[in-house]
């Protein structure tokens, strides 16, 4: 198998990236994600500072020669790092990135970056531990606010993401009393002339989705407004919430289809091993 080195910030962080699946099974790392083909987690030093590293793995030759031609996870990632650079949106500093080819098609990728010492996903971030840091009503009012903010910010200079869920913003005390808010996950980061208020729509629903399981319905409203700027009047109040009502009502209708077809599927596939399980038996008592 092909190394492709795609990225490398120093000698040591190519170092660190190519020996990826040696690190990976060794005692040095620690798993935060394990999901599907997506393993990630934090790399202790060994002569360099703790990083994270991701690897995604491709299901097969076919699907992996179209990652190759569309961009692999960490290709995607480098340029998602390269459009949040060039507007100064704070996002981990990307410190090497490598392709594993095999008969031309990507079998697996790799992404080493900055570890954010100190920062957490929004939801344990904004809870705290048995979510006793949530019952601090004004604070998280205050985090909610900067995500709020980092959220215009990243949308007035241009950009937007397809994937804008809580596990993706990651924050932490800044040291003076407020919050810096960080974009993780860069692979899904687009840029535009300007970000349509559909495009913008859709971002404060994928997020809205992720988070109402930790914020009332009265919070989630204070964070609208917040991105907005100020609370509108109560008849523009009424006309934003609507239709961000509406496009929520689309986004889960379409994720229930897609749920449904993925199960259809997977209930295909047993299907078709229970028939062929049962020829096999069927075969096996006639000879």
């Amino acid at each position: 198998m092909q190394r492709h080195i795609l990225y490398a910030s120093s000698p040591g962080s190519r170092a660190l990236v190519e020996r990826a699946e040696e690190l990976i099974a060794s005692a040095r790392f620690r798993p935060y994600k394990a999901e599907g083909r997506t393993l990630a987690g934090m790399i202790e030093g060994d002569g360099h500072a703790p990083a994270f590293l991701k690897r995604t793995t491709t299901p097969s030759w076919v699907r992996g020669l179209i990652e190759r031609i569309r961009g692999s996870r960490a290709s995607r990632s480098l340029r998602g790092a390269g459009i949040l650079a060039a507007r100064g949106i704070p996002h981990p500093a990307t410190l090497a990135a490598l392709d594993a080819i095999q008969w031309g098609a990507i079998r697996a990728s790799y992404l080493a970056s900055e570890y954010l010492a100190d920062a957490d996903t929004l939801s344990r971030f904004a809870l705290g531990p048995g979510g006793i840091k949530g019952r601090d009503v004004r604070r998280r009012k205050r985090i909610s606010d900067a995500v709020a903010r980092a959220v215009r910010r990243l949308h007035d200079s241009g950009i937007y993401t397809r994937d804008l869920q809580e596990t993706n913003v990651m924050v932490r005390d800044d040291g003076a009393g407020g919050y810096q808010v960080y974009f993780v996950d860069l692979e899904d980061f687009r840029r535009a002339r300007t970000v349509s208020w559909r495009r913008r729509m859709l971002n404060l629903v994928h997020l809205d989705r992720s988070i109402g399981r930790f914020l009332c319905r009265a919070a989630r409203l204070d964070f609208l407004y917040a991105y907005l700027g100020a609370r509108p009047g109560r008849a523009e109040a009424r006309r934003r919430v609507a239709e961000i009502l509406s496009l929520k009502a689309k986004v889960a209708r379409r994720a229930r289809r897609r749920s449904g077809t993925i199960a259809s599927e997977a209930a295909g596939v047993r299907s078709d091993a229970e028939i062929a399980r049962g020829g096999s038996r069927a075969e096996s008592a006639r000879n």
